[in-house]
Parts: structure tokens; sequence; C-alpha cells
């Protein structure tokens, strides 16, 4: 059986008046982070680390921030996007471990629901998803409380021996 892991990063800006978009659900916060699409910088740090996994490269590749038909996308679509590439190669995921890094609101409380939302997107067990919150100690962007980054782990292992070579722009 082949074992692969990847390892995704992501950071955005926060805006006052923005939704906040974490995990596939909207926090209750002051300010959002700015992107392209819905800026869910979980989610986006989860695709990268399956993207990588998988070696299909990373999902400014796939999801260009400069295609319309991203603009204001639910970053939840495009996880699904994902599992379907990863899937079509022959892999299936194990287990992601993330953390995000933000000074404020305290993340905690949503860990839950996040797991059981991403759990879902994925067709994993809720088990198989682990979600970490930490400050900066004030340091930084993160915190100045000017941004939010995320980072994540994807452990994935092959299910057949059979390799398709896709891309979100063949879904």
């Amino acid at each position: 059986m082949k074992i692969r892991v990847g390892q995704g990063y992501d950071v955005h800006q926060l805006k006052e008046g923005l939704p906040f978009w974490l995990g596939g659900i909207q926090v209750e916060h002051t300010h959002g982070a700015l992107g392209h699409s819905d800026a869910d910088v979980l989610l986006h740090a989860i695709c990268d680390a399956l993207l990588g996994a998988a070696n299909l490269r990373d999902i400014g590749y796939h999801f260009s921030d400069k295609d319309p038909q991203y603009k204001g996308i639910d970053s939840k679509l495009l996880l699904k996007r994902v599992m379907q590439m990863i899937r079509e190669q022959g892999y299936e995921v194990s287990n992601i471990d993330a953390t995000i890094c933000l000074q404020v609101p305290k993340i905690n409380p949503y860990v839950p629901a996040m797991k059981k939302t991403i759990a879902e997107v994925m067709s994993v067990r809720e088990e198989d998803i682990s979600i970490k919150a930490t400050t900066t100690e004030q340091l930084g962007f993160v915190g100045r409380k000017e941004g939010i980054s995320a980072y994540a782990v994807a452990l994935i292992y092959g299910v057949s021996d059979q390799t398709i070579k896709v891309s979100a722009r063949d879904i």
C-alpha cells in the first residue's frame, strides 16, 4: 500500500464587516477574511495538504484567483472537488491534522461543528479530522489581529493500482 503525506498553509487578511468562514462554518466575529473565494483559510490549507500528498500541485493551480468562476465560491465546494481528484488518483484519506493561528475570537467552541462539516464534505469520519487553535502571543500580523493563518497535514494511502490524471478543469 502506498502512503503519502502532504502539508498545506494559507493566510488571509482580516477586514471589518466581512463574514468570517472557517472550517466550513460561519464564525461570529466583527472581522472576516478577505479573499477571492470565501477565504476559508482552514479549508484552503487542507486542500493544499491533500493536493500535495497526491502530487497534484496546489490550490491556486486548480482554482485560480484570476478565474471569475471562483469569485466568492464556498470553499467546501473546492474541498469536495479536491477529494474527487485524489480519489480518482486511487487515494483515500487516513487523517487530517490542522492548526489555526488566530488571536481572537476563541475557536474552541466552534471546533466540533468544523470537524463535522469537514468530515461530511470529505466523506470521512469525524475522528479522522483534528483541529487545533493557537494564538501567536500577540506577535506578528496574527497577534496584531490583522490576519489569520492555518496549517494542515494530510496522510493519504493508495486504495488501488489505478492512476488517473485529473485536474479541476476536467470536473
